[in-house]
């Protein structure tokens, strides 16, 4: 029977709390697939089963698969009797029409009371795919793995294993707000920390009236992208252009950009409590912008309670770009737009704030008024994971 194996890595190191970690995965797979024509997401010895009923689109289960995160692989097999009859009968039909040079068949025997071993299994096997196709046996560097795992009651035949994400399932570590911009670093922090198992909402600080809503609308369209990895999103749209205004108005240049940062994770966190986060994202990358200096991260720090995280802080541009373009929001941060990082924004920011600097710079400002009313106007966007994947 044509079935689809899904195998993890990371979650079988989680010892007595496994259990909790695989349920969760289980959910996500099962939600992921959902409306696909899956049968059944079951859980096996170490593995995972999903049964997609006849007819199903095939391909575009195994890609919803793909972008789950915590799976190590998901392999095409074959479910069979575990019997050596039946699984040479299943490792041929999926070898018919394959072309090769070498091969060797890999076994695992989770069944201990299977009773024959696991290379016993490989050399009859392999004796049977070679006298069939005429291959060479090579152990070292083959051309082809024929993939054999025996558990109780069953045994599973495949060939090939094609690669999830890894991490942990969506859900595990809590949930966590991103300040999303339109540009190519934020969405990648955000990717980055939904793979470590986070449920990651997104807020897009917008100039709106002052510049058109393309911002907004890259914004959108990056949440989409990165629902399809999560499966469900939020997207927090919260108007910026008044704090800018009265920060542009009252502090002098050098100081603008930190302050506005400052306000935003003010205005983050507020909005991260009332969703449940424990924690704050940003896409900032240390030395990459004059503003994003240790001393000035120090002091953007300081207006906020909770923690701020910054999964791209070591990494440069050339690797950010690379991983955007593998996650699919490249594309879409590189179209041109009017975010609120351009306005009012200094031809020479300060690089070497304290939090001192910054406190008498906003002692003229009406902070708590500003932070309620972009809090107050924000405006917030669900999304749910349907049809294709982008």
């Amino acid at each position: 029977m044509p079935t689809l194996l899904v195998h993890y890595q990371e979650l079988a190191l989680k010892g007595r709390n496994r259990p909790w970690f695989v349920e969760r995965l289980l959910r996500n797979l099962r939600e992921g697939t959902a409306g696909l024509g899956v049968a059944e997401v079951r859980p096996l010895m170490g593995r995972v089963e999903v049964v997609p009923r006849p007819g199903a689109d095939v391909d575009a289960i195994v890609e919803r698969i793909r972008r789950t995160f915590g799976i190590a692989n998901v392999s095409r097999a074959e479910r069979v009797e575990p019997t050596i009859e039946a699984i040479e009968r299943g490792l041929l039909g999926l070898l018919e029409g394959r072309a090769t040079g070498s091969f060797r068949v890999a076994a695992t025997r989770a069944d201990k009371q299977f009773p024959i071993p696991s290379p016993e299994v490989e050399r009859l096997v392999g004796g049977t795919i070679r006298a069939a196709h005429g291959w060479t046996v090579d152990l070292g560097a083959p051309g082809l793995t024929a993939s054999v795992e025996i558990i109780p009651g069953a045994a599973f035949c495949f060939v090939d294993r094609e690669r999830g994400l890894g991490g942990l399932p969506t859900g595990v570590s809590g949930r966590a707000l991103c300040l999303l911009s339109g540009g190519i670093d934020s969405p990648v922090a955000a990717w980055r920390m939904m793979r470590r198992g986070c449920r990651v909402a997104l807020a897009h600080f917008h100039s709106h009236p002052i510049v058109s809503r393309a911002s907004q609308d890259k914004a959108q369209a990056i949440t989409r992208v990165l629902t399809s990895y999560q499966i469900h999103s939020r997207l927090l749209l919260v108007p910026f252009a008044d704090v800018q205004r009265h920060v542009a108005a009252a502090v002098p240049p050098a100081l603008r950009v930190v302050l506005y940062r400052r306000f935003m994770l003010r205005i983050a966190e507020r909005l991260a409590r009332r969703a449940g986060a424990r924690a704050l994202v940003t896409g900032e990358v240390l030395g990459q912008v004059a503003s994003q200096t240790l001393d000035n991260m120090a002091t953007i720090d300081a207006a906020t309670a909770l923690p701020v995280l910054r999964p791209l802080v070591g990494m440069d541009k050339e690797e950010i770009t690379a991983e955007a373009k593998r996650i699919g929001t490249y594309a879409i941060s590189i179209q041109p737009d009017e975010d609120c990082c351009q306005v009012f924004t200094p031809r020479h920011p300060a690089t070497r704030t304290r939090p001192a600097d910054a406190e008498r710079a906003e002692a003229g400002l009406p902070l708590e008024a500003l932070v309620e009313a972009a809090v107050g106007g924000a405006v917030l966007q669900t999304y749910d994971l349907a049809g294709p994947c982008p």
